[in-house]
C-alpha cells in the first residue's frame, strides 16, 4: 500500500500534474508565470496556455504552437492547444494542422 505522500503515489491526478510539469520543463519558451492545464472541450481534453499574466509574450508562445502540440502529444496531454489570456480564446492549433 502506498501513502499518500509516498512519490509513488500514482493517481491519474498525479500522472497529469507530472506531465504537465515535464511539458512546461520541456518548453521553455513558456514563462513560469503562465498557467498550462488540461480541459474539457466537446468531447476531447485540450492543453490550456493561459498567458494572462504575460500577455505580451502570447505572439512569441503562439509561434512555437508546433513544438507545443508534439511536446503535448509525445506526454499524451492532448492533440489541440488552446492559447488563452484569462477567459478569452486567443488562438488553437490542432496537430492535424501540421501532419
Amino acid at each position: 500500500m502506498t501513502h499518500k505522500n509516498s512519490p509513488l503515489n500514482c493517481t491519474s491526478a498525479e500522472f497529469e500534474k507530472a506531465a504537465i510539469a515535464r511539458f512546461c520543463s520541456l518548453i521553455t519558451s513558456i514563462p513560469r508565470n503562465c498557467k498550462v492545464f488540461r480541459e474539457p472541450w466537446g468531447c476531447s481534453t485540450v492543453l490550456c496556455v493561459d498567458c494572462a499574466a504575460c500577455p505580451e509574450l502570447l505572439g512569441k508562445i503562439r509561434e512555437q504552437a508546433h513544438l507545443l502540440l508534439i511536446s503535448a502529444q509525445d506526454l499524451g496531454l492532448a492533440n489541440s492547444v488552446i492559447f488563452k489570456i484569462g477567459n478569452q480564446v486567443k488562438g488553437w492549433s490542432n496537430i492535424k494542422n501540421y501532419s
